[in-house]
């Protein structure tokens, strides 16, 4: 299942251990200073912060700070039907609705025997391997900003990411709080011009983008500097702790949903999984790069291939949908990891439990032990690597 190629791409460069690049503080040396850090980071709108305790510029204990922001999501969707719910899922990571929609239907049909027609199908895998590209195309831009480089790669991010929700918004209606699945399919058919479009772009403006982006960044000497050797996350850790996507093969666990789960039609297309080899934070940069690569690939196997039919099941009920005393867990891969869905029916409109498995909440309880060691400067770029938004945290 997937190929390592994270190591055929890297640039050649020696890696050093984080023990190798600075000293792991066991005992403390002089005063310690708490600090109170953040919020600093523009998607965190005031409601994360680090409390952080320092030997001069090293971290020897961080703990984040979060639960301001309540969205309640949670208890919200307990009081409304199913189908209510689905545009609270669009607010959990809002860079990713189209994602957030698909983990909560997943769950509902398995819940309710919904079968999804196979043009449904290959349409939810170009839209879900869309937002993958919308959510990495940020998390680069953003990571490098963290780093304290110029505006150039994150303002080059945003006009890509722009570029694509001109087509989300075309399609849905909205730049980023979609409401666009449903139970059994889509709300609405996805025309022959707009998948054309969609095959020129990626073919076109967006491998150029990730060209330039490669040049520009991945063997940058500034870039290794700062990210080889930082917030390495060994792989027993990284499995223990429950993390997935990105940052767990980052750190050289073959583990990718698509594959392991195999849901939807995933099976049917040709691609690869990316894998690093020293789970640091280059290595998760690495992994965001190589799998908007993949990602393409799919969309244009999808694009090719997609069939004739039904873009929804006409016997699905969407309003009124009462499923049978049961439970179900759905999950997807998600641009940062597992999201999943966990409900429970007990025969009514409403779902008795509802309950999500988030993968930014999941990932960032490892932060602490990532930055202990590291400089106070190195706790930016190792957050940004992380990629975290706080809907999902603070559900």
């Amino acid at each position: 299942m997937g190929k390592n190629f994270l190591a055929e791409n890297l640039p050649e460069t020696t890696v050093c251990s984080p023990a190798e690049v600075r000293p792991f503080y066991d005992d403390f040396h002089g005063d310690l200073m708490e600090i109170s850090m953040g919020p600093h980071h523009p998607s965190t709108h005031g409601v994360f912060r680090m409390d952080v305790t320092l030997d001069g510029e090293i971290v020897v204990k961080l703990k984040p700070v979060f639960g301001y922001l309540h969205r309640n999501h949670e208890k919200i969707a307990e009081g409304n039907s199913y189908f209510a719910a689905i545009p609270y899922t669009d607010r959990l990571d809002y860079l990713c609705s189209l994602t957030n929609n698909w983990a909560y239907v997943h769950a509902v049909e398995k819940l309710a025997g919904i079968t999804v027609p196979e043009r449904a199908e290959y349409l939810r895998i170009i839209l879900g391997e869309l937002g993958r590209l919308i959510n990495h195309v940020c998390l680069v831009g953003f990571l490098l900003n963290d780093l304290g480089t110029s505006f150039t790669p994150l303002l080059y991010s945003l006009r890509e990411r722009e570029r694509m929700l001109d087509l989300v918004e075309e399609l849905t209606g909205s730049r980023m709080m979609c409401n666009f699945f449903r139970f059994g399919g889509l709300r609405t058919d996805i025309s022959a011009d707009w998948l054309a479009r969609l095959k020129g772009y990626l073919e076109g403006l967006f491998a150029r983008y990730l060209d330039e982006q490669d040049a520009l960044l991945t063997g940058n000497e500034i870039l290794l500097a700062r990210t080889q050797g930082v917030g390495v996350l060994s792989p027993e850790l990284a499995v223990r702790a429950g993390i997935t996507g990105p940052m767990l093969r980052a750190s050289g666990v073959n583990y990718d949903i698509r594959k392991v789960d195999r849901y939807s039609i995933y099976e049917r297309f040709n691609f690869g999984i990316p894998i690093g080899a020293h789970g640091d934070t280059y290595d998760r940069y690495m992994m965001r790069m190589l799998e908007m690569r993949e990602s393409v690939k799919i969309i244009l196997q999808a694009i090719r291939t997609v069939p004739a039919g039904e873009h929804i099941n006409p016997n699905a009920k969407n309003r009124g949908l009462r499923p049978k005393a049961g439970e179900s867990y759905a999950r997807i891969e998600g641009p940062k990891g597992e999201l999943g869905f966990y409900l429970i029916s007990d025969g009514s409109a409403k779902p008795y439990r509802f309950r999500i498995r988030p993968p930014s909440l999941i990932n960032l309880t490892v932060l602490e032990e990532i930055c202990i060691g590291q400089t106070l400067a190195d706790t930016v770029v190792i957050l940004g690597g992380v990629d975290i938004v706080l809907g999902e945290v603070d559900r």
